[in-house]
């Protein structure tokens, strides 16, 4: 079921790389605010009609607290202008009325597909996944504080947002110079790169970005059902399993919180439990952030974890569980140059669950290193 409204832009507001923010009066609603992505529907102005996608709107979903703007029927000037002769025939999005059409990465038109098209090894790069796009900055952080030098590509899946422009963290670390590139796999588009799977993606950052090491999560808005296997964040499991028959080095970002109303997301998350435990079937290190930070809660929270990560190692023999100390790891996240925030939860709500990401981060560049 998608809700379909039709508004008239009455302003703008500040938005990021790709992206306008727009107020729009609807009728019977008010002012919403509204996305419209550039390269989808062009850039409209005070004064267009559009027609707008509010099914999540409507629903007051977490991330989707935006309309979309669809179209702008009125004035063909506004839309985008691809050159029709551009090369590029993936297809993203495919089938939607939202479907575009762009150039992989290693799509046989490009200029790389000679280099990608049978390559088939990381050459031991390390690849971190995480479940939630809230890891990203915080991952990151902890690379920084081993190698602030590092080259780290992001590759997003398609288990949240399938824009990369609707992500403004990656729009930020990118203008900081914290992120060198993205990669957008699957049914994401948007990227530096795009690819068709997470294999081509990580293929991809290695042989063409040249980066140390790779990041990978799905976008922003995840999906859960509060079920055992109902849950987008699988894809942590699935990217690691790739990393591993592509013989890059696989590390396991953990979720875990502190403060998490949800019992079965307090300390260490059944979604890490099920992703590494179940789904993925390679070995890969599992990083367990150790030691105190003086702060009584997150402390508790992490010698939760530490016993719970062991007890899931005990099953699961691919898994090899890495300790990092936790020193400076809360400074570094205290410089994060976007906003940290999951589930609604900044820094000092949750800090376990910013530590643990750090954590993972930190230990892939001491491997990206050696």
């Amino acid at each position: 079921m998608i809700q379909w409204r039709e508004g008239i832009v009455t302003g703008e507001r500040p938005g990021w790389e790709g992206v306008v923010v727009l107020d729009v009066a609807v009728e019977a609603r008010g002012t919403v605010r509204a996305l419209a992505y550039r390269d989808v529907v062009g850039t409209p102005v005070a004064g267009d009609r559009v027609l707008l996608n509010t099914t999540a709107l409507e629903r007051d979903l977490g991330t989707g607290g935006y309309a979309v703007v669809v179209a702008v029927p009125d004035r063909p000037g506004a839309w985008p202008s691809p050159d029709p002769d551009a090369p590029g025939h993936l297809v993203k999005a495919r089938y939607t009325p939202l479907q575009t059409m762009v150039l992989g990465a290693d799509d046989p038109e490009g200029e790389h597909h000679v280099l990608l098209e049978d390559a088939d090894d990381l050459d031991g790069m390390p690849v971190v996944a995480a479940d939630l796009h809230s890891a990203l900055p915080a991952v990151l952080a902890g690379v920084r504080t081993v190698r602030p030098e590092a080259r780290v590509a992001y590759v997003m899946t398609d288990g949240g947002a399938l824009p990369a422009a609707f992500s403004r963290t990656c729009a930020d670390l990118r203008a900081a110079g914290w992120l060198a590139a993205t990669v957008t796999a699957g049914q994401a588009y948007g990227g530096d790169l795009e690819a068709v799977t997470v294999h081509s993606a990580l293929l991809a950052a290695h042989h063409l970005l040249g980066a140390d090491l790779v990041v990978v999560v799905q976008g922003p808005g995840n999906l859960g059902t509060g079920t055992r296997w109902g849950f987008s964040g699988v894809h942590a499991g699935e990217a690691l399993n790739a990393a591993a028959v592509l013989g890059g080095r696989a590390v396991a970002s953990l979720r875990v919180s502190q403060s998490d109303p949800r019992p079965r997301h307090r300390g260490l998350s059944h979604h890490s439990a099920t992703a590494y435990a179940r789904v993925l079937a390679h070995p890969a290190e599992i990083v367990v952030p150790v030691g105190t930070t003086g702060l009584p809660d997150t402390d508790r929270c992490l010698t939760q974890v530490r016993a719970q990560v062991d007890d899931l190692v005990g099953g699961a023999p691919h898994l090899s569980m890495v300790e990092v100390v936790v020193d400076g790891l809360l400074d570094a996240l205290r410089e994060v140059p976007v906003r940290l925030s999951t589930m609604g939860r900044g820094l000092e709500q949750d800090t376990a669950s910013f530590l643990a990401a750090a954590a993972a981060g930190a230990h892939a560049a001491r491997r990206a290193g050696a």
